[in-house]
């Protein structure tokens, strides 16, 4: 399957945001890598250049490769409304995405583990597609014999809340309510940036 495996904090200090979760790197080098390190002359970025790095980050952030990427803004621009928030909505409905958001893995790419490695079903039957799309109202549980896992254990005690998904911590099923909105939304990404730069 493919994904991104490289250097995590190289990519995390180039955007200077801990994109992949908590970075030590991060906390001690908040400056892009580099032969020269921080004392490197860097000159003004191209409107091209910021565009372009705003879709690297959204595709490092949800650990989506490019072809997937464009197909999803293919969808959001011919659906009504905002297209760069329906780019977003789409990417947060992703099952690994919302794996991760329903406290069940630390990282999206731990959440990707655990769908790939079919410890989760949606809507009671078996999925192991990190990139399937979930609609309102789908369901989403733990495997039973996969309920005693200590990395989803570990990862629910740190769980936080979000307003367009809903969890039972007595059953480990969660329910996908609705689509979230752009403020809703935490990720630091300006998805104008990558409106702009499809539309060239």
């Amino acid at each position: 399957m493919a994904r991104y495996t490289g250097p995590k904090s190289k990519i995390a200090r180039k955007f200077r945001e801990p994109i992949f979760g908590p970075d030590k790197v991060l906390d001690k080098k908040n400056y892009p890598p580099g032969q020269h390190g921080n004392s490197r002359r860097r000159g003004k970025k191209s409107e091209y250049a910021i565009q372009l790095a705003e879709k690297q980050k959204a595709k490092y952030t949800y650990g989506v490769l490019e072809k997937q990427f464009a197909n999803m803004f293919e969808r959001a621009a011919s659906k009504k409304g905002i297209t760069g928030e329906n780019l977003l909505r789409f990417l947060e409905a992703r099952l690994d995405n919302t794996v991760f958001r329903l406290g069940l893995a630390p990282t999206r790419d731990g959440a990707r583990q655990l769908v790939s490695h079919k410890h989760i079903l949606v809507n009671g039957v078996i999925t192991n597609i990190p990139s399937c799309q979930l609609r309102p109202g789908d369901v989403i549980s733990v495997r039973e014999r996969s309920k005693s896992l200590e990395v989803i254990n570990d990862a629910l005690h740190t769980r936080k809340q979000f307003s367009w998904l809903e969890w039972d911590g007595d059953s480990f099923t969660g329910k996908f309510l609705s689509y979230p909105e752009r403020e809703e939304i935490p990720e630091n990404i300006k998805e104008q940036l990558i409106v702009e730069l499809y539309s060239k």
